[in-house]
């Protein structure tokens, strides 16, 4: 079956095409991508601001069309944290259904940090063990550990790099005092979540998905997107460390310069690498291994086990 997926997040609407069946892995036909930043787009009152709903609407609009012009079977639209948390978030659904057609599910935290779960385990198979996994979005931080396809500990932090750039950060580059600040805020925001993951064990391997863990992998030397999915891809935190202190005195406009950062979220990359530090920190990791697969295609997979009876439910 040939499957659409409208992944709505804090900082992008992504519609991916995939030629999927049981079994087999997701063929993609299509991914465009529209930067909306919806994170940066909420108001003091918590609200998605007008221009951010009709932005919305739009790319909705031509996601579908797009699906439709595909021959789609099916659509699979979801909302993650910037839609999730904003006040008035059923409004701008309802307005995404009724100018746009798009049936847009919204995913809470939990469900977002095991579906990224399950695409990890499938995509690394069960030889990998235990497995950890970070995933830093536009609005929060997922993190799930196990050993099934299910993780036994799941959670979201409200730690995205767009949120936290937007309420940490007035300057650009920000001053060392807000820095501070923010890793301050982000160490006393994952210790009790970290606390849970430790419990849950010793992992076998640790992982990271996320553009922004792609973007801070490439510039630690990492290979580029061009190389293909299949190599082996690493952040350490001594490199992580470095990438810090050189990227913190630069400009967004700067760091746009810089090979693996799109110009839509360079302004996001030093909060990113405070958020991947303090969790690596907190977790007691050193290195994280990337992993190409992520929440789009761990919706695909369960729609896939729920198309053929082996789940309750797409979503869960």
């Amino acid at each position: 079956m040939r499957l659409g997926v409208l992944d709505v997040g804090s900082n992008t609407v992504h519609l991916l095409v995939v030629d999927a069946h049981l079994g087999a892995q997701p063929t993609p036909q299509l991914s465009d991508k529209t930067v909306l930043r919806l994170a940066e787009h909420i108001d003091a009152a918590g609200k998605i601001t007008r221009r951010g709903a009709d932005d919305l609407v739009a790319a909705a609009l031509s996601a579908r069309k797009q699906a439709k012009a595909h021959d789609c079977d099916e659509l699979l639209a979801f909302a993650t944290s910037a839609v999730r948390d904003a006040a008035n978030g059923a409004e701008v659904i309802a307005r995404v259904l009724d100018e746009a057609g798009v049936d847009l599910q919204v995913l809470d935290g939990t469900d977002e940090a095991r579906l990224t779960f399950l695409a990890v385990r499938r995509w690394l198979g069960w030889s990998a063990g235990h497995i950890l996994c970070m995933d830093i979005g536009g609005g929060s931080l997922e993190l799930a550990a196990g050993v099934d396809e299910d993780p036994a500990v799941a959670l979201s932090v409200p730690l995205g790099v767009g949120r936290l750039t937007r309420e940490w950060f007035s300057a650009d580059p920000p001053g060392r005092q807000e820095i501070a600040d923010l890793r301050d805020h982000v160490a006393k925001s994952i210790a009790g979540p970290a606390a849970r993951l430790r419990e849950a064990g010793v992992p076998d391997r640790v992982v990271a998905t996320s553009k922004t863990f792609r973007t801070l992998a490439r510039l630690s030397g990492a290979a580029p997107s061009a190389d293909g999915p299949r190599v082996r891809r690493v952040l350490t935190r001594a490199g992580l460390a470095q990438i810090a202190a050189f990227i913190a005195r630069m400009t967004s406009a700067d760091l746009a310069e810089l090979d693996g950062v799109s110009e839509g979220r360079a302004h996001q990359t030093l909060a990113g690498a405070v958020v991947a530090a303090e969790a690596m920190d907190a977790l007691g990791v050193t290195e994280v291994e990337l992993c190409p697969w992520a929440l789009r295609e761990g919706v695909i997979l369960r729609r896939l086990d729920w198309f053929h009876g082996d789940a309750l439910d797409p979503y869960r």
